[in-house]
């Protein structure tokens, strides 16, 4: 699905479901268990999940991910921020002014921001969880590296929990083991997988959305100009480039559970439906002969980036907090900001949108 208007109708249609049982090629054991896009179909999570069971989990996890904690994290945020956009500096006081802003700002803000969350402690847990997660949405590794990586994930999360357990803390993986002991409703397996879920798309979207941001602007300086004279907003950034350059542009996977006719096309019962929120971001239909442009004075800025309906992402504001948070304080610091003179290369996923790496001047 590709149009806006088909990517909505799917999304809140009741005969369209995520759990694969209703995938006929599932079915008839025709997926293999080393497909590189395991991780998205064989889970229990909210993600391949449906109406009922769908709302249990939604709920639960709902309890853990409340608007109280994410805004308490907004303090240790700015800490995060403050101290990476330091680090920046004391490149260009040393004598340079080259940094990778994925390396140095986007990648570390959101691993942090989701260890603290979940409780993951230790530098060595988190780069084996930031190894996890990049294999997950990498459509480039082989076959037996997207196995091992299902397995490993399970193993390194249901460390997690077995830890958090035993010394629970103030962090989301401690309330969701509550939430699974005292109302018995969460079973261990959907314990371990909805962190999965939750952490994994945390860390990757974010991540992916600041590099997005910050290439946006800087490869439109007029729209750059809007945003520090103050005519516009740091928020309009943040929806603007969530609609034409959004972290996730293909999402998998979901499944006729009867025949559908979407505007004039047959979906039979069984078959996989792909929805691109990319493609309906940049929807002509949707927003105009303008749709291929990045404008953040455009008033439409509808989007389908963190879903719609009953799979709305429950983590989008604290995506929102942290890029929200990220953006001015890099400007302030580096008002001349800008692209380093090297070649850029996509990230290999069809899930993800997003560069390997983005090299940027720093300048005052």
């Amino acid at each position: 699905m590709t149009h806006h208007s088909a990517v909505m109708e799917v999304l809140t249609h009741p005969a369209v479901k995520k759990n694969p049982k209703h995938w006929r090629a599932w079915r008839n054991g025709e997926i293999p268990p080393d497909w590189q896009l395991i991780s998205w179909v064989a889970n229990e999570n909210m993600l391949a999940r449906d109406d009922e069971d769908h709302t249990r989990l939604r709920k639960l996890v709902s309890k853990a991910f409340t608007p109280r904690r994410v805004e308490k994290m907004r303090a240790r945020i700015e800490e995060i921020v403050d101290g990476l956009i330091d680090r920046m500096a004391d490149t260009v006081a040393a004598g340079g002014n080259e940094v990778g802003l994925k390396e140095a700002l986007a990648l570390p803000l959101p691993l942090t921001v989701t260890g603290d969350l979940f409780g993951v402690e230790g530098d060595d847990r988190r780069a084996d969880l930031q190894r996890l997660i990049f294999n997950v949405f990498d459509q480039s590794i082989t076959p037996e590296v997207a196995l091992a990586t299902h397995m490993e994930m399970q193993r390194f999360l249901g460390d997690l929990v077995a830890r958090k357990r035993a010394e629970p803390g103030d962090d989301m993986t401690s309330a969701l083991i509550l939430a699974r002991d005292e109302e018995d409703r969460l079973s261990e397996s959907e314990l371990v997988w909805t962190l999965i879920l939750i952490i994994g798309a945390g860390f990757e979207t974010t991540m992916n959305l600041i590099v997005n941001a910050v290439r946006a602007l800087l490869t439109h300086p007029d729209q750059l100009r809007l945003v520090l004279d103050g005519t516009h907003t740091w928020s309009d950034v943040i929806e603007e480039t969530l609609r034409w350059n959004t972290s996730i542009h293909n999402i998998p996977l979901r499944y006729a559970a009867e025949d559908l006719d979407v505007q004039g096309t047959v979906i039979r019962e069984g078959d996989a439906i792909l929805v691109s929120y990319g493609a309906a971001g940049r929807d002509p239909g949707e927003h105009g002969d303008t749709a291929h442009l990045f404008d953040i004075t455009r008033e439409d800025k509808t989007h389908v980036a963190f879903s719609h309906g009953a799979h709305y992402c429950l983590g989008a504001s604290l995506a929102r907090m942290q890029i929200g948070i990220a953006l001015p304080k890099l400007w302030e610091r580096f008002p001349g900001l800008a692209l380093a003179p090297a070649e850029t290369e996509d990230i290999p996923s069809i899930v993800s949108s997003g560069l390997t790496e983005l090299p940027v001047l720093l300048k005052g």
